[in-house]
């Protein structure tokens, strides 16, 4: 049997049933695994370990009555942005840094109810903002593969402790490529589900038009697993959609000939790298061989993704920090004059310099002189991108390109220059403005760093973009390499 750590979630269900382990000795694996090596990631900034083990034992027990469920006993990570009843939830930020919340999230309370055994919270960018894991309070989380690179953000940490195996399986969350985009860099299997797919009740906002939680996890199939789990209507969430959920791991075996997969052409212009765009092509053609049809379409507003994003998100964002006023809850300054001072000083002290960059945009977009100039045309321009999707699904079933420009990059490479951090996302950001599906998938590597294939899929098409992935990885092995080596 492979050492526990390089099991799937599939694999360990498998055996759990089979009583070749209990969920304890993998909980306790895992645990352990975290103690010896999260120094040197940053991947976690809690650990539960009493309350791991706590679930794990009545997992045990479940098991030894004949229980069987997809999670029971299986040890997993939430993103620390989804607030866990008495675990500490801080969304990478000093502003929650004492916060403990009396409620669980939504996707929290399905997975503990089918017996998944939470290891800890997962390091992020402060509040969601970033696309490198570097503006977390608690510090950077290292790229397990390189660690003088970046892991990706704001779900770096999920990324990276799926990579380093200190965890099967964690969630993320995606606004406008937080899934899709370390899991890239990470070397890992990331979904971003259709908006509404999944209920945000519980997870702290950024941008709510936009936020989407998602699996990360090794495989595709695991991605199918735990996707079961998290998606489904909740009263709780009025954005969350009324619309049955079907069983994502039941059509993971069909073939995929005839499967029309859209090329755009924006996505392979200059601004990609030659090596990466001929990495991506190469997986493009494993695609071929088993059937599919690649088409050449054009997303012509593609271009304006960025710069709609960067208006539309911090005009929310800067509407749903607003709460972070040191009256109510998390940090608080010391000592105030009065109330202005206590806004002041605790928002100062209180936020990192990206969060405060974006609330200062946000504002100023959505003020009385400039509300039209910006924030309306973007929404306009949001509606033209969506409209490209939906005339691109017209003629294909998939849309496929990378998912980064590049691979993983040094720290402090980009964090003098924000507009070029924000360039990252320039693949993933359009998906999020039209609130489609979409998923990364190992497809190479580029220096010895992992490369990413996007896939996008239709409105709740989720079941389609998973089976095109599963077949990929039954002909490739891609999702199966690790930087780990012991």
């Amino acid at each position: 049997m492979k050492p526990l750590h390089e099991l799937t979630i599939a694999e360990i269900q498998l055996l759990l049933q089979q009583k070749q382990f209990s969920s304890r000795e993998i909980t306790g694996h895992f645990l352990d695994r975290i103690a010896q090596q999260n120094s040197i990631y940053n991947c976690y900034i809690s650990v539960d370990n009493d309350g791991a083990l706590n679930a794990a034992d009545a997992a045990d027990k479940a098991i030894a009555t004949g229980a069987n469920g997809p999670l029971l006993g299986v040890p997993f990570a939430h993103k620390d942005i989804f607030c866990t009843q008495g675990v500490k939830t801080t969304c990478g930020s000093k502003m929650l840094d004492n916060f403990i919340p009396p409620y669980d999230a939504t996707v929290v309370a399905k997975m503990k109810a089918e017996g998944a055994v939470m290891l800890g919270k997962t390091n992020m960018d402060e509040f969601a903002m970033g696309s490198s894991n570097e503006t977390s309070y608690f510090g950077s989380v290292k790229n397990p593969w390189d660690l003088e690179t970046v892991p990706g953000g704001s779900s770096g940490g999920s990324a990276a402790a799926v990579a380093a195996r200190l965890a099967p399986a964690a969630t993320g969350t995606d606004t406008g490529g937080s899934i899709r985009q370390p899991a890239a860099l990470c070397g890992i299997t990331g979904l971003k589900p259709t908006y509404g797919r999944v209920s945000r009740y519980g997870m702290i906002a950024f941008a709510s038009s936009l936020d989407q939680a998602g699996p990360m996890t090794r495989t595709a199939e695991d991605a199918a697993i735990l996707l079961n789990s998290m998606s489904g209507f909740d009263a709780k969430d009025s954005t969350c959609t009324d619309i049955a959920v079907p069983d994502y791991t039941a059509t993971l075996n069909q073939s995929i000939k005839g499967l029309k997969i859209g090329i755009p052409k924006e996505y392979f212009d200059e601004r990609l790298d030659a090596t990466m765009a001929a990495t991506v092509q190469t997986a493009l053609a494993e695609l071929e061989k088993l059937g599919a049809i690649l088409v050449d379409i054009e997303l012509p507003n593609s271009a304006l993704s960025v710069p709609a994003y960067y208006v539309i998100a911090p005009a929310e964002a800067s509407s749903n920090l607003s709460r972070f006023d040191g009256v109510r809850y998390g940090y608080r300054c010391d000592n105030p004059k009065d109330l202005e001072d206590l806004y002041t000083r605790t928002r100062t002290e209180g936020f990192g310099e990206e969060v405060k960059r974006r609330i200062l945009v946000g504002a100023y977009a959505l003020s009385a002189g400039y509300y039209d100039a910006y924030y309306r045309k973007a929404q306009q321009v949001r509606r033209l991108i969506k409209q490209d999707f939906v005339s691109a699904f017209e003629k294909v079933d998939i849309i496929a390109g990378p998912t980064s420009p590049s691979p993983a990059f040094k720290f402090g490479e980009k964090g003098d220059d924000p507009v070029a951090m924000y360039l990252e996302d320039i693949y993933t950001i359009a998906v999020n403005l039209a609130g489609l599906p979409a998923m990364s998938l190992p497809a190479g590597t580029m220096n010895n760093m992992p490369v990413g294939l996007q896939l996008v899929g239709n409105y709740f098409a989720e079941q389609q973009l998973l089976n095109t992935a599963h077949q990929f990885q039954t002909v490739t092995d891609w999702h199966h390499q690790s930087p780990v080596t012991e």
